[in-house]
């Protein structure tokens, strides 16, 4: 299947204006460089390496701050910087985006850093997740192919959305998770209405599955948002760059600190900021790049301490599930990004990711899921360790909601005084003189 050919005529007005051309050119091997069309595929016919989508870096560099700004308060005020969803008609989406940008000053003064302290905080977006950045993507270039059914493999958010999405398009879905998942993330797939099949094995297990199930001819005619349409799927991830830099003034922070699970989230938005720069709607200024992991699933932790470019998969444990992908395809790339910007890799344990989310919650007032408390207990290794520059300004992700994953805190937050309805209780628990 392709589509529309890239750059193909300026279309009729809609509600919100001419139509922008469309910058991407065709798909390119990030291994060989190989390129093909615009097609459903992820990897390359020629070594099997991972496609990505490839632009008209003329049309990038068309781009405007003001064009960007005039547009909608979502993710597609970036249109013209993305493969798919030119024509408003065209999309599949719940309007993800323009998340609130927290500045965490409590926090930084906790850490003891002095430049400023942002929190990126997603778990605000429609499924309360990142992911419904990337589905509104993949459900877009799903239905520009023709495709008659979504489907993901997942560790509970991308399931989330992809099932949200469908319900929005009418069309059915079906996500695959981990039998284990969190009870949160399992309701939340469930309440669409859409088939929602649990696996007894750990997502790496899941997404084979998944990938034997696309080959055959029952999802012939389904779209696999993280595999046959992975390349279109992952350039939503750009937008949470973008709209850091737009957040911040059109500027790019010193310091970034990312939690990885495939590490594509990473990648993507170390490249929203090369984008930026080379279309020159941000200065070209150095940043660093961070990445966090749980140590129950460290991968990319462990090839970046030994200096390795290839990542060895590992078998996930830990309360961080959203980030337990044992064998991460972006691994390699995630490791590429940090080590160019001269950054680094924490890891830590299920007690300090605990204390992360209560941290970010007691200073900020936002309350993130596991993968939020592995970012925040990352960032307090790093200045601890001082590997993180404590005088340049840091954003650090969250990347969906605390609602999601109840089960870690339930044994260690509660009621701080249980009293009876009586002004004298209340005396006895010292809560008035």
């Amino acid at each position: 299947m392709t589509m529309t050919a890239p750059g193909s005529a300026q279309a009729d007005v809609t509600e919100g204006g001419p139509v922008p051309l469309n910058p991407a050119r065709g798909l390119i091997c990030r291994n060989c460089g190989a390129t093909f069309g615009l097609i459903a595929e992820h990897a390359c016919a020629e070594c099997f390496g991972p496609l990505e989508v490839d632009y008209d870096k003329d049309l990038m560099r068309a781009v405007t701050r003001q064009q960007i700004e005039a547009g909608p308060q979502n993710i597609w005020r970036y249109v013209a910087l993305l493969p798919v969803g030119h024509d408003p008609a065209s999309r599949v989406t719940l309007d993800p985006g323009m998340t609130p940008l927290v500045k965490a000053d409590r926090l930084a003064a906790e850490l003891g850093l002095t430049a400023g302290l942002w929190v990126k905080d997603d778990s605000a977006n429609p499924t309360h997740s990142f992911k419904d950045r990337v589905v509104s993507l993949a459900a877009t270039a799903a239905k520009t192919f023709g495709y008659a059914k979504i489907a993901c493999a997942s560790t509970g958010n991308l399931a989330n959305s992809v099932a949200a999405h469908a319900a929005r398009m009418g069309l059915p879905s079906f996500v695959f998770v981990p039998s284990d998942l969190e009870p949160g993330k399992i309701t939340q797939s469930a309440v669409y209405g859409q088939a929602l099949i649990a696996v007894d094995g750990n997502y790496d297990d899941v997404n084979r599955l998944t990938s034997e199930l696309a080959e055959t001819d029952e999802f012939e005619d389904t779209a696999f948002v993280n595999q046959n349409v992975r390349p279109y799927y992952a350039e939503g991830s750009k937008t949470m760059g973008y709209e850091i830099a737009e957040q911040l003034g059109w500027r790019i922070p010193a310091q970034v600190v990312i939690p990885m699970a495939s590490g594509s989230l990473l990648t993507k938005v170390d490249k929203a900021w090369r984008e930026l720069v080379a279309a020159g709607i941000v200065e070209d200024t150095e940043w660093t790049i961070f990445g966090a992991q749980s140590a129950g699933c460290d991968p990319i932790a462990t090839a970046f301490d030994n200096g390795w470019d290839v990542v060895k998969p590992v078998k996930p444990t830990g309360i961080a599930k959203s980030l337990n992908i044992g064998n991460p395809a972006d691994g390699p790339y995630a490791l590429d990004a940090i080590r160019r910007t001269g950054g680094s890799v924490g890891r830590v344990g299920d007690d300090e990711i605990v204390q992360g989310i209560r941290d970010l919650a007691r200073t900020t007032g936002v309350f993130a899921e596991t993968a939020g408390g592995v970012t925040v207990a990352v960032l307090r290794q790093l200045v601890e360790k001082g590997l993180l520059d404590p005088a340049k300004e840091t954003v650090v992700l969250n990347t969906g909601e605390g609602l999601k994953t109840l089960d870690p805190l339930l044994p260690v937050v509660g009621p701080t005084h249980h009293v009876q309805p009586s002004l004298r209780s209340l005396r006895e628990a010292g809560l008035i003189a």
